[in-house]
């Protein structure tokens, strides 16, 4: 892997465990066991680390909110859809645990992660409709409206949400805060779901508790 490579790797796992603002260009030299100068021939300061992870944060979720295109969408959809959202929120999760200070430091990153915030608003807002559509599901527009932003707010904050939760334990400890979040957002879309669809939303979040 190249040295590059491997600063990118190292910071993600420190930001992730420590926290960005705990970490320092120097501890990830010394995490890489590289001196300072070398790291500062490949990024010029921390700052510049996270703008190229948050890159790739932002490659993974246009990948992730993705609706179906060519057919009508189904709670396997919803679900898939919440799974690759919060996956893709854990594996970069410090920027969602000090997010206002990061985006509060480069207008340019606050600019592309309004434009994630909107795409998830919009993706959850067409598989909702394509649920009501079908026949799956049972709302107004205003009311898939306003369900699609709340499934935004509950994904972007959950984990801040739980960690302050779990205040005096190790928040990063696992991953078990993602299946959490998915359950959480679905039991928001519960209501709404007919017969059969609520069946199968029950199976699909005892399967993804256990």
């Amino acid at each position: 892997m190249k040295t590059r490579d491997r600063i990118l790797q190292a910071s993600l796992q420190l930001f992730n465990e420590c926290g960005e603002p705990r970490i320092t260009t120097n501890h990830i030299a010394d995490e890489l066991d590289i001196s300072p100068g070398n790291l500062y021939y490949h990024f010029r300061n921390k700052d510049e680390i996270i703008a190229l992870l948050f890159q790739q944060f932002e490659k993974r979720m246009e990948t992730a909110l993705q609706a179906p295109q060519r057919r009508v969408p189904n709670m396997e959809d919803m679900w898939l859809y919440l799974h690759l959202v919060f996956e893709n929120i854990w594996e970069y999760r410090f920027l969602y645990h000090d997010l206002d200070n990061i985006l509060g430091r480069n207008r340019k990153l606050r600019t592309h992660f309004r434009r994630i915030l909107e795409r998830k608003v919009a993706t959850a807002a067409t598989i909702c409709q394509g649920l009501a559509d079908a026949g799956i599901m049972t709302a107004t527009a205003e009311e898939i409206a306003a369900l699609a932003q709340n499934i935004a707010v509950v994904a972007t904050y959950w984990l801040n949400f739980q960690g302050i939760r779990a205040s005096g334990s190790t928040q990063d400890s696992d991953s078990a805060h993602l299946a959490l979040g998915v359950y959480q957002v679905l039991s928001l879309v519960a209501p709404f779901l007919n017969g059969e669809a609520q069946e199968l939303l029950r199976q699909l979040s005892r399967e993804y508790l256990s």
